[in-house]
């Protein structure tokens, strides 16, 4: 048996990796170091923007730092801690408060300059180059202004005015990426609402963002930021009203803001009534109490009567069982319909203007339904037996009507009724 040596360890050295120590933050350096950029270019933003994109400052890491003036709360849950900013107050700022701290500062923040749109731009301009250049900084410009909104007391009422107006510049300018609900939804603290700051502050959004753009372009971002049908949760409690926001909104100007709000609750009364007509009538309730419930609806949202015509058509309608193919079962359905409920048609076609929007109003029905479209007259028929439409009215659609759509059709089918009122007329 042959000897062998024994393995032996040959010492051999294990590496191990080195810990990453992350350097401890400094946020208060990299201000200052950004606004010794300011000032060494006298506030020339388009100099500070090139200088900044050249500097080897960590805007990864400090972010937050170069936009706002209140940060994060820290661990320690006695309060906030607050470091500077630099585009909006130029510096440091003391604890809880916007007043200046220790440290350098510079004359050129958007705090700082006239509450004007022509002195503000020049910094949205500025931040969206820098943006563009550093788009991974759009998410803390984001905390930033959620941060700013949510502590609006902090701010004298022409700061807050400042920030109202680059807020409307920012969207107006479409600022990178910044998202309506960053703006809305910090807004919506009570205690915010309560005082009015937030009321005061949308009013100077509404007015500078419509400066440039249109109704619509509000209302898009209204409805992106999801408040756009809740717009009274800007108002104090106390003064919660449809009538305190058409007050407020019509006294600074702001018309065609009041007029989209009329306009917008209006069709949530109409919706409602028309809901609740339709389950009375799927549910055949008796037609007097079916006709009650409509007055009252109609004398509290103060509803247009042509608007009632339409929709009490519109419901009776949509409440028949249509057969698929069987004309002759379709035209027993409406006929019987229209009888059934002519007492409430009866009651709200009270004029011969309303009575002509309702022989509109059939003709539009039958002319968009393909299985209706032979029905209408035998439907004008039923009404004028029915005593909903008068003699004169359906003369008058026959010989002067204005709808153009499937009128040439409807005219010629109606003919030999409308010679038969003629001959009775005459008779007469």
């Amino acid at each position: 048996m042959s000897s062998k040596e024994r393995p032996t360890l040959g010492g051999t050295r294990i590496k191990t990796r080195k810990r990453n120590i992350a350097a401890p933050l400094d946020p208060a350096a990299f201000a200052d170091a950004v606004v010794q950029i300011y000032l060494d270019n006298a506030g020339d933003l388009e100099l500070v923007a090139k200088n900044i994109e050249s500097s080897d400052l960590n805007f990864s890491r400090y972010g937050d730092t170069f936009f706002e003036a209140m940060i994060a709360v820290n661990e320690d849950p006695s309060g906030w801690v607050f470091e500077m900013q630099v585009v909006f107050t130029g510096g440091r700022t003391q604890p809880g408060t916007t007043k200046p701290d220790e440290g350098e500062r510079h004359p050129y923040s958007i705090i700082e300059c006239e509450p004007k749109r022509e002195v503000i731009l020049p910094s949205v301009i500025y931040i969206q180059k820098i943006l563009r250049r550093k788009p991974f900084l759009i998410k803390n410009l984001e905390n930033v202004m959620q941060k700013f909104l949510q502590s609006l007391e902090l701010f004298e009422e022409n700061e807050r005015k400042k920030l109202a107006i680059f807020t409307a510049l920012a969207f107006s300018q479409k600022l990178s990426g910044l998202p309506p609900e960053t703006v809305f939804q910090p807004l919506l603290k009570d205690n915010l609402v309560a005082k009015g700051l937030v009321l005061s502050f949308i009013t100077d959004f509404f007015k500078e963002y419509l400066i440039d753009n249109s109704l619509d372009d509000l209302i898009s971002i209204l409805k992106r930021g999801k408040v756009e049908d809740n717009l009274l949760e800007f108002f104090p409690p106390t003064k919660r009203s449809n009538e305190s926001f058409s007050e407020h909104f019509s006294k600074e100007g702001l018309v065609a803001l009041v007029e989209y709000n009329e306009k917008k609750i209006f069709e949530v009364k109409l919706k409602e009534m028309k809901s609740a007509l339709t389950t009375q009538i799927t549910e055949e309730v008796d037609i007097s109490e079916v006709i009650e419930n409509v007055k009252v609806r109609v004398r509290d949202a103060k509803l247009p009567d042509i608007e009632v015509v339409r929709v009490l058509w519109d419901v009776l309608m949509d409440a028949v069982q249509w057969s698929g193919k069987n004309q002759q079962q379709n035209a027993n359905s409406a006929l019987r319909q229209v009888k059934t409920w002519a007492e409430l048609l009866n009651t709200f076609c009270t004029t011969g203007k309303l009575e002509l929007e309702l022989m509109y109003k059939v003709q539009m029905q039958c002319y968009e339904d393909a299985k209706l479209m032979k029905l209408f007259p035998e439907i004008i028929r039923s009404l004028y037996e029915q005593d909903v439409l008068a003699e004169d009215t359906i003369l008058h659609w026959f010989r002067k009507g204005t709808n153009t759509k499937g009128r040439q059709t409807f005219v010629k089918a109606l003919e030999p009724f409308v010679n038969w009122l003629e001959e009775a007329e005459e008779e007469e």
